[in-house]
């Protein structure tokens, strides 16, 4: 049985790819407030105004390319089982073809019910319409958990964590949650191998790890292949 790896990616590995990010620090995102585009109540409030947020974000994600941090972490699949649980709505690591992934956050690619949190459809192209409808009747929205909404996939990547052997966490400043929290349910023996260029909150780290201080495109494949090496 190949050794598990889980592989924690939030925004930093797709910014290497071009695509924008959400800080804290100034509550932005691509000039908007997170409270216009990025909760239930905004979408009820302004849904044109969603939708095309939205719309646009999904065209720039189509757009831009899984970069060498992306491909790097599919190479990991020739020796280890490898989960990868991404904070990231983007489609970055399927196209770099990684086999395992766990959006936490929903995807882009995706529109699903007003109704049912997991009541999905996939979505051709970038642009959704507004007044598209789901099967069961009600209207389509962004597959993206907007803030204040539960996180249907945490479960099963709390789950995968428990299991890994090795885990990696790349491109994160582990202050969003619950997403944050999850290096915690990591086994006491587990590695941890921590790929950011600044200095993310690694107070729910109490196993030892490694920083490797670099942007995602350099420390992974510096990771992934010292990993290959030994395995």
């Amino acid at each position: 049985m190949k050794p598990k790896i889980v592989v924690l990616t939030g925004a930093g590995i797709s910014a290497e790819s071009g695509l924008s990010t959400f800080r804290d620090s100034d509550g932005l995102w691509e000039n908007y407030r997170i409270e216009e585009v990025c909760t239930p109540e905004a979408l009820v409030r302004n849904r044109p105004l969603v939708i095309d947020f939205y719309n646009q974000r999904r065209k720039a994600a189509l757009a831009a390319q899984p970069n060498a941090a992306h491909h790097a972490l599919k190479r990991l699949e020739q020796k280890f089982d490898v989960c990868i649980v991404t904070q990231n709505v983007d489609n970055l690591h399927e196209r770099a073809g990684s086999s395992h992934i766990i959006h936490l956050h929903g995807e882009l690619t995706k529109l699903r019910s007003s109704n049912n949190e997991t009541a999905t459809v996939p979505l051709d192209g970038w642009q959704q319409t507004l007044d598209a409808r789901h099967p069961d009747g009600s209207l389509l929205r962004p597959f993206i958990v907007f803030f204040g909404e539960n996180v249907p996939m945490l479960e099963p990547a709390i789950e995968q964590v428990r299991q890994a052997d090795i885990l990696i966490i790349v491109g994160t400043s582990l202050a969003v949650y619950p997403a944050a929290m999850l290096a915690a349910y990591a086994p006491t023996e587990t590695p941890i191998y921590l790929v950011d260029p600044g200095q993310p909150d690694t107070r729910n780290i109490i196993n030892p790890f490694t920083h490797i201080q670099q942007p995602a495109t350099i420390g992974v494949p510096q990771v992934v292949q010292a990993l290959l090496d030994h395995a």
